[in-house]
């Protein structure tokens, strides 16, 4: 499977359709959030209609710049896996919406726990199940990255991702993780046995990524993954 890999739109409305080529390559769309442009959470309506006319099958989170209430309109969509876990084709998929709490001024700051307990509908699925492996095929979608070496940096030197979160992954070893926010971390890196991947700006700095994985076995691993740009 082949999926798109975008976020921080940033209601740069117009780079979408540079993009109609690169849409029908995909099998699915995933979004890291911010849709709206950075203090005009209004500007993001726009943006989710825009992008929703792009391909039938995308998960999506909300971004720092978002407001929480705009999530109803991603789910009248039926885009979200924020605080979700959803299905496709043998995937899954959930996520958290939002940052940690930086400025206090963007729209949808939270603590780092809030951001983590979005994922715990995961933790309850695997416990009452008792099937671990769910996590060898679950892509998570956080707007805000986990530390890495370079997926939450903003110089090269300082992090601001999230350690908890980082934590998480190296406990629980999801097949990928799909990240955003911080637009100088764009990379691609792994963290324990799990690959994260935060695509940039498609907005600001016009970048994207490729994420393929297959069946493997009874699980799924990931084949290819590709930084791009417009």
């Amino acid at each position: 499977m082949k999926l798109l890999v975008i976020s921080d739109l940033h209601a740069h409305n117009d780079v979408l359709d540079k993009m109609d080529e690169i849409f029908k390559q995909a099998d699915a769309v995933v979004f890291g959030g911010d849709f709206a442009e950075c203090f005009k959470p209004e500007t993001g309506k726009e943006a989710l209609d825009r992008l929703c006319k792009k391909h039938d099958s995308i998960f999506a989170v909300l971004g720092n710049c978002d407001n929480e209430d705009f999530l109803e309109e991603l789910e009248d969509q039926d885009i979200s896996v924020e605080k979700s876990l959803v299905f496709h084709e043998g995937l899954a998929f959930a996520g958290s919406g939002g940052g940690t709490k930086f400025t206090g001024k963007t729209e949808f700051e939270r603590e780092e726990d809030e951001c983590l307990s979005d994922f715990d509908i995961v933790k309850n699925s695997v416990e009452q199940s008792g099937d671990a492996s769910l996590w060898n095929s679950l892509i998570l979608v956080s707007h805000n990255p986990p530390v890495g070496d370079k997926v939450d940096s903003f110089d090269g030197v300082h992090h601001a991702g999230s350690q908890k979160f980082t934590d998480f992954i190296k406990e629980n070893k999801p097949l990928a993780v799909v990240c955003g926010h911080i637009h100088e971390g764009t990379n691609i890196e792994k963290i324990g046995d799990t690959v994260v991947i935060n695509p940039g700006s498609l907005g600001e700095a016009q970048t994207y990524a490729w994420l393929e994985v297959e069946k493997d076995g009874e699980g799924w691993k990931v084949t290819k993954t590709e930084l791009c740009k417009l």
